[in-house]
């Protein structure tokens, strides 16, 4: 058993419209669902991916008006990845994040392959990782309505980061339960750390590594907007979902046991560092309470949430979209 990569990653936001502006207009990505929180159904749930919304390309953001900036620190998803074609397209980036005014840095090797690390409007930390020499899982389908042209677009996520305290109990969560290779290591961004180590599952590549990054000199995160929430790795159907709630339940891991989200089912559950992970089947998909043209447009709720519509959008302000 192992997985076929990341599925999506969630971080949390503190003004959804911002939000939207951010990642449609200036890193032109689709926003394929505009939902809700379906465990708080008076917040957003906002996803983002590619033409379709592929498992892979899935960006997700959680609305909390009220959220705190987020205190970097241990125990937590201190990094995303977003994946581009190749190198020449990090030099595009450039000069886009000029023209729009967005915090970054300039390319760095990471483990063989060029990344570009920048910010979002609330802090939330990405790195641009090149596919220039990718041979693992392949990236989406841009968006054909997408300001960024095809061949410089966002296709898809990138390796997750991890920061934490302890490095073994994570690697053993990683390779002796959830099947990751380790497969590579670079030097640390912060000098006299130990080396990131990389793990990767099924095909590898951009799209299937975790990167863990040992950092006794830290206090835990405290979690707020700018921060992320779970990453979710990806399973074929609900019977290689259950195969996994089995696997863990004889790891005697603690965890949510089969949770049905609708546009996929899920589990979750806490590696030994205290950070969340979710696992997701890669169906039904995001188009099958919308047509793939008209994804994002409106507010979609699960049937379960459909009866409840009225009192929901009562206290959702209105979001607006972009590029239809």
């Amino acid at each position: 058993m192992e997985f076929k990569g990341i599925h999506h990653v969630s971080a949390i936001t503190a003004n959804a419209a911002e939000n939207v502006k951010f990642y449609t207009e200036v890193l032109g990505m689709r926003l394929i669902k505009k939902t809700v929180n379906q465990d708080s159904t008076s917040m957003y749930h906002l996803f983002y991916g590619d033409e379709k919304g592929n498992p892979g390309t899935e960006l997700t953001f959680f609305e909390i008006p009220m959220a705190a900036r987020n205190h970097n620190g241990n125990n937590s998803i201190s990094g995303l990845s977003l994946r581009v074609p190749n190198d020449a397209a990090l030099e595009y980036w450039k000069n886009r994040f000029n023209e729009f005014g967005v915090t970054y840095q300039d390319v760095i090797d990471q483990g063989g392959r060029k990344a570009m690390p920048f910010q979002d409007f609330e802090g939330q930390r990405f790195f641009l990782i090149s596919d220039e020499t990718n041979d693992g899982i392949q990236g989406g389908s841009p968006w054909k309505k997408s300001p960024v042209p095809a061949e410089f677009s966002i296709i898809g996520l990138g390796p997750v980061h991890l920061t934490v305290p302890s490095f073994n109990p994570t690697a053993d969560t990683l390779t002796q339960v959830m099947g990751f290779r380790e497969v590579n290591r670079y030097p640390s961004p912060v000098e006299g750390q130990p080396d990131v180590i990389v793990f990767e599952t099924g095909e590898g590549g951009t799209g299937a590594e975790v990167h863990v990054e040992e950092r006794n000199d830290l206090a835990p995160e405290r979690q707020g907007r700018g921060g992320v929430h779970h990453v979710a790795f990806r399973v074929e159907d609900e019977e290689e979902l259950h195969k996994w709630i089995a696997r863990l339940r004889e790891a005697r891991i603690g965890n949510s046991g089969f949770v049905d989200r609708f546009y996929f089912k899920s589990l979750y559950f806490r590696e030994a560092n205290r950070i969340l992970f979710e696992v997701a089947t890669d169906g039904p998909g995001f188009d099958t309470d919308e047509e793939l043209e008209h994804l994002g447009e409106s507010l979609a709720l699960p049937p379960f949430l459909e009866p409840k519509r009225e009192q929901i959008e009562a206290r959702l302000k209105p979001l607006p979209t972009s590029f239809k």
